[in-house]
């Protein structure tokens, strides 16, 4: 894909701003490890809320979604959409609560719920384990689903799109350094719009070149009838939920994910009661009203709002490209096709992308480096020394991090570089 003059300074226009955001919150959230970490717990509903839905909109999430719509159609997204009592239990009992106990991290809780030795240990163990090798691995995935995407936009090899993440991700923790949480939090809110907003255009363009929503869904019904002429079919593409004798996903099956799977799994954010990074946010809103209003908005954001432009640009691109192999690459599909989408928006798409990687890392790095110094420097290696010592700590760890990162993402590709290269 060909980007003009004006496309690259759409692109470095994005890049300064974000920037500059980080230069302007650097006193403000230098000034105590509160500061750094939970933005001196002053952070209101509807900023905290939307660096929640930001930061869990990561550049291969789209991707996903469109992989799950194309194999088992809008019923696919149950595979996530089943979280949402996790959510909800959350808002209504745990928000509140989170923000009462007045700790920095969900780590920092262990020690408080339990007591003793044990309890010391089990706070810096998972200080280390969630911090470093679970962190970083998740920011690995990440970072190789960035890759897949600028090698496909811009026809780089994967060793070139590997240094534009690099370089992307050192911006990144070039801001999260400078300015902590409250560089993060309004990154977030900046990044949100721009990737909502492209994301949303994107729709109404690849539904339009399509020939509308009934042109769409007429053309879904024929790939619906053909399916259950040559192989029985696996239920309406369209359908909101799975079939009853659906063969991916049984009525049994679907019990199962609606009521056990979301008290049953973890995964940092969406644990039942909320954890990582979502707790950081609420611990970082200005009272207990704040914290359960903000993961309200989080919900309803990120469940009954953000997907449904994925969902129709999924759809279109089954129509579209009927016989692509890779159904994840749909999604991009659509934007580097020029009878999809216009040619002058691609510059502010590949910024919206970014946008979307960055709010990402920009969370790990700083909520990775939360628990390495709160949970376990602070704790065990170095007590009683004072705030800006404490936050000088603070940014060393946020680069650590990156580091980590950045190996772990190699060894990444290199075990699994013969299957995708």
């Amino acid at each position: 894909m060909q980007l003009t003059l004006i496309d690259w300074f759409a692109i470095a226009a994005y890049f300064l701003l974000n920037i500059l955001i980080g230069l302007y919150y650097r006193k403000r959230a230098t000034g105590s490890t509160e500061d750094y970490f939970v933005s001196g717990r002053d952070a209101t509903w509807w900023l905290a809320g939307t660096s929640m839905v930001a930061t869990t909109f990561a550049a291969d999430t789209p991707l996903a979604v469109t992989g799950l719509v194309a194999s088992f159609g809008i019923a696919g997204n149950w595979l996530w959409w089943s979280m949402l009592m996790s959510g909800l239990l959350t808002v209504f009992f745990y928000a509140r609560l989170w923000r009462r106990a007045g700790v920095m991290t969900d780590v920092e809780f262990a020690e408080i719920r339990y007591s003793g030795k044990p309890a010391a240990f089990l706070r810096g163990f998972r200080a280390l384990y969630l911090g470093l090798p679970i962190n970083c691995i998740i920011m690995g995935w990440v970072n190789l689903a960035m890759v897949k995407i600028l090698m496909m936009i811009f026809g780089v090899t994967k060793l070139e799109a590997l240094g534009l993440v690099f370089g992307i991700m050192l911006v990144t923790a070039l801001i999260s350094t400078l300015s902590g949480l409250w560089g993060v939090l309004v990154m977030d809110l900046f990044q949100f719009v721009l990737k909502m907003g492209m994301v949303i255009v994107l729709a109404y363009y690849s539904v339009r070149a399509v020939g509308g929503m009934g042109v769409l869904k007429e053309k879904l019904l024929a790939i619906d009838a053909a399916k259950a002429a040559t192989s029985g079919g696996q239920g309406s593409i369209m359908s909101f939920l799975p079939d009853v004798g659906s063969p991916w996903m049984p009525m049994i099956t679907f019990f199962v994910y609606i009521a056990i799977n979301w008290w049953a799994t973890w995964y940092p954010g969406a644990e039942p009661g909320g954890g990582g990074y979502i707790a950081q946010r609420i611990f970082c809103a200005k009272d207990e009203k704040h914290s359960l209003l903000a993961t309200l908005w989080f919900n309803i954001a990120h469940y009954a709002i953000r997907p449904w432009p994925w969902i129709l640009t999924a759809l279109a691109s089954i129509v579209l490209y009927p016989t692509l192999a890779d159904k994840e690459s749909g999604f991009i599909k659509t934007i580097i096709d020029p009878a999809v989408f216009p040619v002058a928006l691609r510059g502010v798409m590949v910024a919206a992308f970014a946008a979307a990687y960055m709010s990402t890392i920009g969370t790990s790095l700083n909520w990775g480096a939360s628990y390495l110094v709160n949970d376990f420097y602070k704790r065990f290696l170095a007590k009683g020394k004072d705030e800006k010592h404490y936050v000088k700590m603070s940014q060393v760890a946020t680069v650590l991090v990156m580091v980590i990162s950045c190996i772990v993402t190699y060894y990444q590709d290199t075990i699994s570089g013969h299957g995708n290269s």
